[in-house]
């Protein structure tokens, strides 16, 4: 008896189509300037930034779209699809810690973010020359704004400065405050805000100059004093309203 003969088709043969179909979906992603994940670009005010972002693992045209922080960036028609450049021209201060992320127009999860790292010296400024009066209290701004920060310290008349119970240090990364409580005549002098950075100095001069303390009249007083006067000017009228009805009945009889 002869046997049927049959063709088996193994079950490994679609099964490894489909992983492979899935690994080739999977596997797109996005690269900005070479970069396949979130990176940050070290770069200084002035010269411009080119970001290129290009479509990877994809034989199909993909729309790329671009964001400035939570802004979506304008793009022409022929700079969205499968690789985008955009230009941040000029560079400022003010774009540090900037991201610029691409994204994926149909699925926003694939994206790739740079972050702007703009490295600028300090550029000091603030009040330069403060009058205040003894006892008082004052405060020293010396607007400081770097990246990085750069190492702040206070000089008077030349020489470093001892804290004392009075002064207060107050740093942010724009601005280095020295606040003196209820100044004293000693106190008067230039204070110098120095700024170190990489390997330089930055120096700006406050002059602070303190004046005697004024004297202060009690307001009391002065109230007290302007209601008696004004009573006694009152009770004056008052009392001489005969004389003055008086006046006019006479100048009034003798008019007729």
């Amino acid at each position: 008896m002869a046997q049927r003969s049959s063709l088996a088709v193994p079950y490994e043969v679609p099964l490894l189509a489909v992983f492979l179909l899935v690994s080739v979906a999977t596997g797109l992603e996005l690269s900005v300037n070479n970069h396949n994940a979130d990176f940050s670009l070290l770069t200084s005010p002035g010269p411009a930034v080119s970001l290129s972002c290009l479509v990877q693992n994809s034989s199909d045209a993909e729309e790329l779209l671009w964001y400035r922080g939570d802004g979506q960036v304008d793009l022409k028609d022929g700079n969205k699809v499968n690789i985008s450049n955009i230009c941040i021209s000029p560079v400022t201060e003010s774009d540090n810690g900037v991201s610029f992320t691409c994204k994926l127009a149909r699925d926003s999860s694939v994206q790739v973010s740079v972050i702007l790292d703009v490295q600028f010296p300090p550029h000091l400024s603030g009040e330069e020359t403060l009058h205040t009066e003894e006892g008082k209290d004052v405060t020293l701004s010396c607007n400081s704004k770097s990246n990085p920060q750069a190492h702040a310290a206070w000089y008077k008349n030349n020489s470093t400065l001892t804290l004392q119970d009075h002064y207060e240090l107050h740093q942010t990364s724009e601005v280095f405050q020295l606040s003196i409580k209820q100044v004293q005549m000693s106190d008067n002098g230039t204070y110098t805000c120095v700024m170190s950075y990489r390997f330089s100095e930055w120096r700006k001069d406050f002059h602070l100059i303190v004046e005697d303390k004024q004297p202060v009249f009690p307001m009391e007083a002065v109230i007290a004093a302007a209601v008696v006067v004004s009573l006694t000017i009152l009770f004056g009228i008052v009392a001489q309203k005969d004389k003055i009805f008086k006046c006019f009945k006479t100048s009034s009889e003798t008019a007729l």
